[in-house]
């Protein structure tokens, strides 16, 4: 085998390596939310001084309140109500609706969401990237799992005529969440009108009416 094959080969090899994040390198890095130093995720405590309750988040069975004009409320359990999920790559989330709420379309720019239905019918969706758009959409029944890839716009909606549950396990510790309409409509300062109202092909003052709400 020659040593450029060799070489090419050491190369691919080193790349497919530092494709995802680096296992954690001892038993646990419990963040210390505190800490003012600024790192690519949160500085772990002292392990002395970790106890039991860094490792613990209590009242993912209540109800979250849906009186929003969505109709939906989320409790998440990420690195910031969980110091103990810092560098295990993983959070979750209860999702609550009323009647006819949405959870409305978003994105996870850092996590792949795994969703269970606990209670209700639930219409689920995402939609494929650029240039085809295509929307895959299904109705969940309580015990369905389904699936929204990482970074891919997707959305919920209650279909049922009572309240619906759904809870969420992400492939992060700290997903993130866009909000489509709160970040196009409602961003700080606004985007120009004239650019959304072209990039959507409405009167700017359609634009302006969607902003002043968000």
């Amino acid at each position: 085998m020659s040593r450029v094959l060799i070489f090419g080969l050491l190369l691919a090899t080193c790349s497919i390596a530092f494709a995802s994040d680096p296992s954690p390198l001892q038993d646990f890095c419990v963040a210390d939310l505190n800490s003012q130093v600024l790192v690519n995720g949160v500085v772990c405590k002292d392990a002395k001084l970790v106890k039991a309750d860094d490792f613990l988040f209590r009242g993912l069975h209540q109800m979250g309140n849906t009186s929003n004009d969505v109709g939906s409320n989320v409790t998440a359990v990420t690195v910031a109500e969980l110091p103990g999920l810092n560098t295990l790559g993983i959070s979750m989330a209860r999702i609550d609706f009323a009647p006819m709420g949405i959870n409305p379309p978003h994105t996870h720019p850092r996590a792949t969401e795994i969703l269970t239905v606990i209670e209700g019918s639930i219409l689920v969706g995402f939609v494929t990237s650029n240039p085809e758009n295509r929307l895959i959409t299904k109705v969940l029944e309580k015990g369905d799992v389904f699936v929204f890839p990482q970074g891919l716009i997707h959305f919920q909606k209650n279909i049922g005529h009572g309240y619906a549950i759904a809870i969420a396990g992400l492939s992060s510790q700290n997903p993130g969440v866009i909000t489509i309409a709160n970040a196009v409509f409602g961003s700080n300062p606004d985007i120009a009108g004239d650019i959304l109202a072209k990039a959507f092909q409405v009167d700017i003052n359609v634009v302006y009416q969607i902003q002043s709400k968000l």
